[in-house]
């Protein structure tokens, strides 16, 4: 997959798009494809190297929050199935065209 990673700390210019391996998802977790990604003050400060990414989160590929359609779902995911539309809050990872995050950060968005 492509993902936009910090190649070192600094400006806007030290972002590059990279391939990457897509994420595995287990137990709890979605696999979201990623259609939009924000742009948040967290995100500017890890490509700063003012932010440490939490543990067990790409330390190089910045995005906490992020919408797309749910391509995936892990054994014990209750709630969302394949091709729901939602977003999500993440510790990091966003900025890829996949994400793996637990159910419970995951919001669905309503249809008329």
């Amino acid at each position: 997959m492509k993902a936009v990673v910090i190649t070192h700390f600094g400006s806007a210019e030290v972002l590059q798009e990279r391939e990457y391996p897509r994420p595995k998802i287990e137990g709890d977790q979605v696999l979201i494809a990623v259609k939009a990604a924000g742009l948040n003050r967290s995100d500017v400060f890890q490509r700063e190297g003012n932010y440490a990414a939490p543990a067990g989160v790409p330390a190089d590929i910045p995005g906490l929050e992020v919408s797309g359609i749910i391509a995936e779902c892990g054994p014990e995911v209750k709630d969302f199935q394949i091709g729901d539309e939602v977003c999500a809050l993440l510790a990091g990872g966003g900025y890829a065209e996949y994400v793996a995050v637990r159910e419970a950060s995951v919001c669905q968005f309503l249809q008329d």
